[in-house]
């Protein structure tokens, strides 16, 4: 769906990226994990064409991307990012705004805005303002917004951070469902390996700028990758399994 090759994002003589390959794999939702300033955010903004690399390519189903088409690129993507950006106006106008940029109007607006708040068990708050929103009744507007723009291509920058274990595992629940069932291509970014099986079992792992590790999560949980920096991700996950089978 995207990929990328020589990827090199360079800031301040520093090197953030240095990706020689990597496929974004269609109709597939694919977790991206590593330690804090790994830069997963960062390559989820190259990814999502939102953040121009210093030196590469990046391909959008075979089509290089270029300043002439980026535009038209990015319009099947959408993103949504940790903190979810509402404007104070209804739910229904938080959700309907893209499809307004998009030119879509009237009953259809109506239709596809009431789906996708159906959708994440939201109808009831269309009429709320964000100042009167939980964070995970945010978060679900966010991903109703983006969803509603029936995008090719979702990315995900850590969007349950922030929540409380109760609400994040509801919201997994569902968004996990939707993944599996809409054939959106996603990119997921975490740091907490506990989210992942609720979404995929298809794993990226970052260090430092560097893809360390592009397969299944089974393999990492059965210890066939010798790593001290994904030994020390996997190690909370584990224990956090130890003691919920206690």
């Amino acid at each position: 769906m995207i990929s990328v090759e020589n990827l090199e994002l360079v800031k301040e003589k520093r090197t953030i990226l240095q990706i020689e390959k990597f496929k974004l794999k269609q109709g597939k939702t694919q977790a991206i994990i590593g330690p804090n300033g790994a830069g997963k955010s960062t390559f989820l903004k190259v990814m999502a064409l939102l953040e121009q690399p210093t030196k590469g390519k990046i391909f959008f189903t075979g089509t290089e991307v270029t300043k002439k088409n980026m535009l038209s690129f990015r319009r099947r993507m959408a993103v949504v990012f940790q903190e979810p950006l509402l404007l104070n106006t209804t739910v229904f106008n938080n959700v309907a705004l893209g499809l307004k940029l998009r030119g879509l109007r009237g009953e259809k607006l109506s239709q596809r805005v009431e789906q996708w708040l159906e959708r994440l068990n939201i109808g009831d708050l269309r009429n709320r303002k964000p100042v009167y929103l939980s964070g995970g009744e945010a978060q679900r507007v966010s991903l109703a917004r983006a969803f509603a723009l029936e995008p090719e291509v979702i990315f995900l920058d850590e969007p349950f951070s922030a929540l409380d274990f109760a609400t994040r595992i509801s919201l997994l629940e569902d968004l996990g469902h939707l993944l599996a069932n809409s054939g959106v291509t996603a990119m997921f970014v975490t740091h907490d390996f506990n989210e992942i099986p609720y979404l995929t079992g298809d794993v990226v792992v970052l260090d430092r700028g560097k893809l360390i590790f592009d397969g299944l999560l089974k393999e990492l949980l059965e210890d066939k990758v010798q790593n001290d920096t994904i030994k020390h991700l996997l190690s909370p996950f584990k224990k956090f399994n130890q003691i919920r089978l206690f």
